[in-house]
């Protein structure tokens, strides 16, 4: 096996909006690498929690508020290449996903494959 560097992305949305956010994000890009596309893992159901400050426009939730949300994490990876990931960001998370600010994590691993 070799190892292969990606980028690995990890989002959180709730399960009522998962099926609209992968197509969006397969809409923009077909998450092609490794002689394989539309890899992506769901974990099941979690919650995530947060607090709604003061003069912010949120989907959930009013100022002050602590709000619970059942979330799914969805995760892909992609080839390291910092163009496919801005547009995966933007147009494939960002205008897909309800929340004003959803939660993303972006990182630089290695991918071991043959």
């Amino acid at each position: 096996m070799r190892l292969h560097p990606v980028y690995r992305i990890t989002v959180f949305v709730p399960p009522a909006q998962l099926g609209a956010l992968k197509r969006g994000i397969l809409a923009v890009d077909d998450l092609a690498a490794g002689g394989y596309a539309h890899g992506m893992w769901e974990s099941a159901p979690g919650r995530e929690q947060f607090r709604v400050q003061p003069g912010t426009a949120s989907a959930a939730g009013q100022p002050g508020e602590l709000v619970r949300e059942a979330t799914v994490r969805l995760e892909f990876c992609i080839p390291r290449d910092p163009v496919r990931l801005q547009r995966l960001l933007d147009e494939g998370i960002a205008a897909h996903h309800p929340w004003h600010s959803p939660a993303v994590f972006v990182e630089a691993v290695e991918f071991a494959a043959p």
